[in-house]
C-alpha cells in the first residue's frame, strides 16, 4: 500500500541502516503514546525528549550531513529520498517534531553551501552531539524581503565585525547549536551569511512568537562579535545560498502535509466505520463514501506527485533545472491539497474533530500552517507562472529520469548555482506523459488542456489584455492554478508508468475525476475575473467539463478505502 502505516511499516526502497532509523523513530512515538503526545501539545512542552532521541541515535547527523563532510561515516549523506521518508514519519505524529527537523535543514543549508571549512567541521561535531540548527532570514517588519534586511555587520577595524539587528519568526533559535543569520555589511552593503550562538551574552532571545510546542523566536544581536570563522559566505554567494536553501527546505512541507493527512485519514475512517447513526453505519451514507473516496484519491495523488518530484530534485544539474517548477509545487500544491483532504475528512467526523483526545484536533490546526511557511502560496504561484510559456510551447530534449531511490548523496543541492534565469528553463514535452495511459477521465482532462492552450494563444494575441492581466495578480493566481494542475497530472502519470503497482487503472481514473472537477473550478474562476475578455470567457466555458461517471469504479475505490478502517490506531 502506498500510504504510510506504522503498524506495518514497509520501507520504500531504503537500505537497511536507513530503514532502521525510520523504525526507531516510529518506535519512539508509539512508546510515547497518543495521550502523552496530546498532553505535551496542549501544555506546549518543549520536545526535549525528541531532540535527545535523535541525538542519541545520530539521526540528524546521519540524514543531514553531506558525504564530503561525513568523516568516513558510510551511512551519513544528504539523501532526499530517505529525508522525505523521515519528514513524512515525523509529521505523521505531530508537526512540531517535524518542525525542529525542518528548520535544522534550513539552518544547515547556508553552512554546507558556504566556503568556510572550519564552520563545517564544527557543524559536523554539533550534529554528532545532537545539535539542532536555525535559519535567521526573516525580519519582523520585512518578512522574507531580503533586499530590505536591517541586520547589519559592521567592521570593527581589526579584521572582525560586530553584528546588530533582529530576526523574527525563527524556529529553533532558542536551542540551536548555530543560528545561521542573513544580513548586510555596513561598509560595502553586500549580503552576508554568518553564524551566531544563542548562549552568547550579546544574543538576546526576545520571545517565542507562537503559542505552541515549538519555539519560533524573535532574537536580537547587540554588538555581537563576529570573526572570519563565523562567516559562511558573502555577496552573491550569500544571496544564492539563501534562496537555494529554501529550494531544499520548502520541499519538505509537502511531505509534512502527507504525513498529517495520512494519520488523520486513518483516524477518520476508523471512527466513521464504527459509528452508527439513525440505524445505519456512517459509512453506508453515499455522501460519506464520496467524501472518503475524494480524500483518499487526493492523498494518494499528493504522495505520488511528491515522490516523482523528488526524482527531479535528485537528478538536477545546471543543465536540468526542471526541479524549480516541481519543487515549489510540492510546497504549494501538495500543502493546499492537504488542507482539502482534512476538510473532506472533517465533514465526515464533524464535532469529533474538535475532541481533545483525537489526533485530528491538532491536524486541523497544523495542516493550515504548511501552505504559509517558506513563502505564501501567492509567492510560489508567482514563481511558477514564469515557467508557463516554455512548459507549453517551447519544450526541450532531456533523457528520461528513472526513480531516484538509490543510496547516494545529492551533491547538486549544495551547488545549485545562481538563482536567476528562471524564464529560460525548459521542460520536456508533457504530452508524452499524458499519452502513457488511457482512462475516461484522463481523456476529458487532455481535452481541457488543449482548450487551455488555445486560451493562452488567444490571450497572447491580445496585447492590451496581456499587458493588463500580466499585472493583475488575482488573474495570474487563477491562471497559475490551471497550469499547476497540468504539471501535477504529468508527474502523477510519470510515476504511474514507473510504478504501476502503486496506482491501478481504477485509482488513476478516480484521481483524474477530481482533477477534471478542479480544472473546471479554476476555469470558472478565470471566467469570472473582472479583466477576462469575451474570447477568454468563451474558452473558459469550454474548459468546464463533467467527469466521466462510473459507479462501479467508484465502488471499487470505496472498497479500498473501507478496507483501511482498522489498519492503524496509535498506541494510547
Amino acid at each position: 500500500m502506498i500510504l504510510l502505516n506504522p503498524a506495518k511499516y514497509a520501507p520504500h526502497d531504503l537500505d537497511e541502516p536507513s530503514a532502521e532509523l525510520m523504525r526507531k523513530t516510529i518506535a519512539f512515538f508509539e512508546a510515547k503514546g497518543k495521550r502523552k503526545l496530546k498532553d505535551d501539545d496542549r501544555e506546549r512542552v518543549w520536545y526535549a525528549d525528541f531532540i535527545e532521541f535523535v541525538g542519541r541515535e545520530n539521526i540528524f547527523a546521519t540524514l543531514l550531513t553531506p558525504t564530503p563532510h561525513a568523516e568516513g561515516d558510510s551511512n551519513a549523506r544528504w539523501d532526499t529520498h530517505r529525508n522525505c521518508e523521515f519528514s513524512e514519519i515525523a509529521a505523521f505524529y505531530a508537526l512540531h517534531y517535524w518542525y525542529t527537523w525542518q528548520v535544522s535543514i534550513l539552518g544547515l543549508g547556508p553552512i554546507w553551501m558556504g566556503t568556510n571549512d572550519e564552520v563545517k567541521q564544527r557543524t559536523r561535531a554539533y550534529l554528532l552531539n545532537g545539535g539542532i540548527f536555525a535559519f535567521g532570514l526573516s525580519e519582523k517588519e520585512h518578512g522574507a524581503d531580503l533586499y530590505s534586511s536591517e541586520m547589519r555587520l559592521a567592521p570593527a577595524g581589526d579584521g572582525t565585525w560586530v553584528a546588530n539587528g533582529s530576526k523574527y519568526y525563527i524556529g529553533n533559535a532558542n536551542e540551536a547549536a548555530i543560528v545561521s543569520t542573513f544580513g548586510k555589511t555596513t561598509d560595502t552593503n553586500e549580503f552576508v551569511f554568518f553564524g551566531v550562538d544563542p548562549k552568547h551574552p550579546k544574543y538576546s532571545l526576545v520571545k517565542n512568537t507562537v503559542n505552541v510546542q515549538s519555539y519560533v523566536a524573535e532574537y536580537r544581536l547587540n554588538d555581537y562579535p563576529i570573526t572570519q570563522a563565523d562567516i559562511f559566505s558573502r555577496g552573491t554567494e550569500a544571496w544564492d545560498s539563501s534562496l537555494n536553501t529554501i529550494n531544499v527546505g520548502k520541499f519538505n512541507l509537502g511531505w509534512a502535509s502527507i504525513g498529517i493527512c495520512t494519520h488523520a485519514f486513518y483516524e477518520a475512517i476508523h471512527h466513521a466505520a464504527h459509528r452508527v447513526l439513525y440505524g445505519n453505519s456512517v459509512t453506508d451514507f453515499p455522501h460519506v463514501r464520496q467524501l472518503f473516496v475524494d480524500a483518499y484519491t487526493r492523498l494518494v495523488a499528493m504522495k505520488v506527485f511528491s515522490r516523482r518530484a523528488s526524482d527531479y530534485m535528485r537528478a538536477a544539474s545546471l543543465g536540468d533545472r526542471r526541479y524549480l517548477l516541481f519543487n515549489p509545487m510540492v510546497k504549494m500544491k501538495v500543502t493546499t491539497q492537504g488542507e482539502e483532504v482534512v476538510n473532506l475528512l472533517w465533514d465526515v467526523i464533524a464535532a469529533k474533530g474538535f475532541e481533545r483526545d483525537t489526533y485530528f484536533e491538532i491536524a486541523t490546526r497544523d495542516i493550515r500552517a504548511l501552505p504559509k511557511l517558506e513563502g505564501t502560496v501567492h509567492v510560489n504561484m508567482a514563481l511558477i507562472v514564469k515557467f508557463m510559456r516554455n512548459y507549453f510551447f517551447n519544450p526541450g530534449e532531456f533523457p528520461d529520469i528513472p526513480r531516484q531511490t538509490e543510496a547516494k548523496n545529492d551533491d547538486f543541492l549544495f551547488a545549485q548555482g545562481p538563482t536567476k534565469g528562471l524564464g529560460a528553463i525548459q521542460f520536456h514535452d508533457f504530452s508524452a506523459a499524458y499519452a502513457s495511459a488511457e482512462t475516461p477521465n484522463l481523456a476529458i482532462f487532455r481535452e481541457q488542456i488543449e482548450v487551455f492552450k488555445q486560451f493562452l494563444i488567444a490571450s497572447a494575441s491580445d496585447p492590451a489584455a496581456t499587458a493588463s492581466q500580466g499585472k493583475d495578480i488575482d488573474f495570474l493566481l487563477s491562471l497559475g492554478e490551471v497550469f499547476t494542475l497540468v504539471a501535477y497530472g504529468q508527474l502523477i502519470l510519470e510515476y504511474r508508468k514507473l510504478c504501476p503497482a502503486d496506482v491501478s487503472d481504477d485509482l488513476l481514473d478516480q484521481i483524474f475525476d477530481f482533477m477534471v472537477r478542479d480544472f473546471s473550478k479554476f476555469a470558472l474562476q478565470l471566467f469570472s475575473k473582472p479583466s477576462s475578455t469575451a474570447t477568454q470567457m468563451d474558452l473558459c466555458q469550454k474548459m468546464i467539463r463533467k467527469p466521466s461517471v462510473d459507479a462501479a469504479r467508484t465502488q471499487r475505490i470505496w472498497s479500498e478505502v473501507f478496507a483501511l478502517r482498522d489498519a492503524y490506531e496509535m498506541s494510547p
